[in-house]
């Protein structure tokens, strides 16, 4: 992946994970596997599976050794799926050639989600959006005849084309093959200007190509446009889903926001197959520049709770795919413009640098819970207990076979406020009770009754079950409630057990087979029964918050720790493998009477609820080294008259592929000339008469993209490049730059050069398949020169090598034509000697100054530190700052962009026990100053994902 040297115990990592819930988890390809289903629920060999996956992409973090700790962390949380895009445009830098090596190695992805016990829902597109360039088709496409997503030939070849690289790959890792892949996803969010036999070719394609499980498409936004009966009909998939954000993307108003896009119920698609919510809401782009802790607030626990177990309950839905489980980063130029900036981060349950929020213990509670109650996977509506107060209403459903009820009990007005109090009248299946609740304003609970929890049977519980688990001859129960709600819960036995209260509040009463316990849930309640006809319970009674404490792998329950990655029993020892972020306790309820942790024995002790207790280290402190001992450089050559361009490419191409109009002759579209990513700059001569008055230029660069202007040297200013987004009226003259000329710059006779930078950022997206809206060119639109008829010859550079790989580790996504890219300015082995020193990066003068310092890192290999760059002060406008980490290109600093001021420096490309190169690349067009820039720990565990 990278030219310099990595350390060993930087790319040291154990394969063993065990798992629950999800295929086998082990290095070794597993026996092969059916994949069936029906009205209810996906099956595998028959066993009912409900589907909980979050959303990866892998090209949002370009380390490989870290997508293990990734998926690790959706298994630990309760997610026995993962999502997978394919992004064609990552893979295939020009017509022909694709890249599935290092970061773009995707055979090694889909190793490491078998390893993990994940099932796959992957999804190829071709067209992806996800905020990407193109929404995910290379930029080379928008110069191929035809309208993309349609059955145009020309756009038909080239989808064919990429489908027969990444089906094949996808196919070896097929459940059926042994592998985990479960569902193969058809096209994304198709909704306009559809077609029905493009549809269906894909999904012949795809049969062709070895894809044999169940195919799948997400209905966008409640719109079924392409087809008025999604089970039927051509082009129809075998397990339509639905694709729905309820809570918009006002990320500036997380508090005020409540469903403002509707109930976000998934409806049933197909009467034949399950209700899928194919692509749900999980976290917000932060289209208004809000700063994603609001993202993550506007979809944080409440919307959780009350959103996804609607779905559950009122929908029916047994298959769950969630956007974004872990959003990543915008690195190099993968962004599309419209929407992002360069962290992708989504507010989502695991933060763009690794880290688990409140989010993510929500995730935890309803997955353990999907996981352990198995009846929940086959269900039907019933009619279920009325509540005596209309602010409280139920919603229940049952399974056919057992009579296992569940009851959702919620708010219904939605409205957050006060706690309400209601008694339900509940006909159970073991009998009719009232039973009183209370729910707190934008709640909602699954109360479950009739069910056979291991060896015991519970009436009904007040609290929501997490998890439950036989071992070692007993039952042991986590159930939970909001802090201070007063649970209770009927357990049946045909005669009266003992019951022994080892920690909190509870009283017990046994009367006509019933034992009932009553608490309030505050702290951790732990409730020991004996007796009664059963074997032995031990019931966790806690709050929300105790309940997250609680980790689960195989028969083995964990308390204490920041993560369990893993559980292993052989004969009395576990071995665990945890996250540790501070020194504590850690308990260990199981069978084992020894204690392991992270490959070191710990010292444990029994405990009256029959745990193991321990005590682990947190994490040693970190130091990080400052930035200092400076370098820098002055760009920009291109703008000096004399500058040899003789190597550039000529543009004087006068017809384009590319549907739009240029508004002056030749057509100066980067993509024509082969410069599809990141900076272009043009040089233009003409003979001067001395009467010319201004340089009138126009520019598409996407949203906020600038462009810089020069004539014979002298800087005349800059212009916003236009954007036509998700309107696109083919606007005539949409970035325009008017710049006078001094006068007596130009003299008559003489030859003038004209030297322009353009910022491109991304190409657009063409979510709608609305009239190739992602083939919006992008560079110079047009360029004259007023009070002159003379014509301008024109040449162009872009990142070097254009469509070439001349990059193959880091890609043709990385680097841009900025002259020290070309140079190779942010690369390690540059020598920068001869460059100015300078204490911190400092003001400038429009035009582009390189900055480059190294530090050295010697971080704790036990340890997990993720590290960011830290930009200090007042936020630039009208510059930009490329940030190149050891060449990478890891952001894009500045105050037009967006808030962000710290950069991930993901390990991997960050070497954590060696030297590092920092290079940033400086462009304004007023000129600016940067504040202080530093580096910072964005978490610090003892563990990760190399032990």
């Amino acid at each position: 992946m990278r030219t310099r040297r990595l350390s060993a115990a930087f790319l040291a990592i154990l394969l063993a994970v065990l798992t629950l819930g999800g295929p086998p988890a082990s290095a070794a390809r597993s026996r092969a596997h059916e994949v069936t289903y029906d009205r209810y629920s996906l099956k595998i060999d028959g066993r009912r599976v409900v589907v909980q996956a979050a959303e990866f992409h892998y090209f949002r973090l370009p380390s490989p050794a870290l997508w293990r700790d990734v998926l690790e962390k959706f298994k630990a949380g309760g997610f026995n799926a993962v999502s997978l895009y394919f992004d064609w445009a990552y893979h295939s830098p020009k017509p022909g050639v694709y890249d599935f090596t290092g970061v773009r190695d995707v055979d090694r992805l889909l190793r490491e989600a078998e390893r993990a016990g994940l099932y796959v829902i992957a999804r190829p597109g071709p067209y992806i959006n996800a905020e990407t360039t193109g929404g995910g088709f290379p930029a080379w496409l928008k110069t191929v005849e035809g309208r993309g997503r349609s059955s145009d030939p020309g756009y038909t070849a080239a989808y064919r084309d990429w489908l027969g690289h990444i089906d094949p790959i996808i196919a070896r890792h097929q459940i059926t093959r042994g592998g985990s892949v479960i569902v193969y996803q058809a096209e994304n969010e198709y909704a306009v200007n559809t077609d029905r036999q493009y549809m269906a070719d894909i999904q012949s394609k795809a049969r062709a190509d070895g894809i044999d499980v169940p195919i799948s498409h997400n209905q966008c936004c409640d719109n079924a446009s392409w087809t008025t009966d999604w089970s039927s009909g051509l082009g129809a998939v075998q397990l339509p889903g639905v694709d729905d954000y309820p809570q918009s993307f006002d990320c500036a108003n997380p508090a005020s926001t409540w469903g403002p896009w509707g109930e976000g119920v998934t409806e049933r698609a197909s009467q034949g197959s399950p209700v899928f919510a194919a692509e749900y809401q999980a976290g917000a782009i932060d289209t208004l520049n809000a700063g994603y802790a609001g993202c993550r607030e506007l979809t944080g626990p409440a919307y959780m709770r009350f959103f996804y177990k609607n779905n559950l309950i009122t929908g029916g839905a047994t298959m769950f795919s969630y956007y974004m489980g872990y959003g990543g980063t915008n690195w190099g130029w993968l962004a599309q413009p419209n929407d992002a900036y360069t962290s992708y981060d989504y507010g989502a349950a695991i933060t763009e640098t690794r880290q688990l929020t409140d989010k993510y213990d929500e995730f935890k509670r309803q997955g353990y819970f999907l996981r352990a109650v198995t009846p929940i996977a086959e269900t039907d509506p019933v009619t279920g207990p009325a509540s005596d107060n209309p602010a409280v209403t139920t919603v229940t459903r049952a399974n056919p076979g057992t009579g296992t009820q569940f009851v959702l009990v919620r708010h219904a007005d939605r409205a957050a406020g006060s706690t309400d109090a209601a008694t339900l009248a509940w006909t159970t299946p073991d009998g009719g009770y009232s039973v009183p609740v209370q729910v707190r304003g934008r709640e909602a609970k699954v109360l479950v009754a009739g069910y056979d929890l291991g060896g015991q049977r519970l009436v009904y519980s007040t609290s929501e079950i997490m998890t439950h688990l036989t071992t070692g001859g007993r039952d042991l129960a986590v159930l939970y409630g909001s802090d201070g709600s007063a649970g209770r819960t009927v357990l049946r036995y045909s005669s009266a057990p003992v019951v022994k209260v080892l920690d909190g509040a509870v009283t017990s009463a046994y009367a006509s087979g019933d034992l009932t316990l009553n608490y309030t849930h505050t702290g951790l309640a732990r409730v020991l029964i004996t007796g009664g006809g059963r074997r032995p319970l031990l019931l966790l009674l806690g709050t929300e918050a105790r309940a997250a404490t609680f980790w689960q792998a195989g028969s083995v329950l964990v308390r204490g720790t920041s993560l369990l990655r893993s559980a292993d029993v052989r004969g009395d020892t576990v071995s665990l493998r945890v996250d540790s972020a501070r020194a504590g306790d850690v308990e260990v309820f199981g069978t084992a009477r020894a204690l392991v942790v992270n490959g070191e024995k710990v010292a444990a002790t029994s405990t009256p609820s029959g745990s193991l207790l321990g005590s682990l280290p947190g994490p040693r402190p970190v130091r990080l080294p400052a930035l200092t001992r400076w370098r820098t450089m002055a760009e920009a050559p291109e703008a000096v008259p004399g500058f040899d361009d003789s190597t550039w490419t000529v543009a004087d191409h006068t017809t384009t592929a590319i549907p739009y109009a240029p508004k002056t002759q030749p057509v100066l579209f980067a993509e024509e000339y082969g410069f599809d990513y990141g900076n272009v700059w043009y040089r233009g001569r003409f003979t001067a008469t001395g009467t010319e008055t201004q340089v009138a230029l126009n520019a598409i660069t996407g949203r906020r993209g600038t462009y810089l202007a020069w004539l014979n040297g002298h800087y005349l200013g800059s212009a916003a490049g236009g954007t036509q987004a998700d309107s696109d009226t083919r606007n005539p003259d949409p970035g325009p730059g008017n710049f006078a000329i001094p006068a007596g710059l130009l003299k008559p006779g003489e030859q003038a050069v004209l030297a322009v930078l353009v910022q491109n950022m991304g190409h657009n997206d063409d979510w709608t398949a609305d009239d190739n809206r992602f083939k919006q060119p992008r560079g110079l639109f047009g360029a004259a020169v007023s009070g002159s008829s003379a014509a301008i010859s024109w040449k162009i550079q872009g990142a070097r090598g254009g469509r070439e790989l001349v990059d193959p580790a880091r890609g043709p996504l990385n680097t841009g034509g900025l002259y020290g890219e070309r140079a190779g300015w942010h690369l390690p082995g540059y020598r920068d000697g001869s460059w100015q020193e300078t204490s911190t990066p400092s003001a400038q003068t429009p035009g582009v100054r390189w900055y480059r310092t190294t530090f050295g890192l010697n971080l704790p290999g036990d340890q997990d530190t993720p590290i960011a760059l830290r930009f200090g002060g007042e936020l630039p406008v009208g510059a930009r700052v490329l940030v190149f980490l050891n060449g990478w290109n890891l952001g894009q600093y500045s105050g037009d962009l967006g808030p962000q001021r710290d950069f991930s420096l993901p390990e991997g490309v960050l070497d954590p026990l060696g030297d590092n190169t920092l290079a940033l690349a400086v462009t304004t067009a007023t000129g600016t100053a940067l504040g202080p820039v530093s580096l910072v720990t964005a978490g610090n565990v003892r563990g990760g994902a190399r032990k």
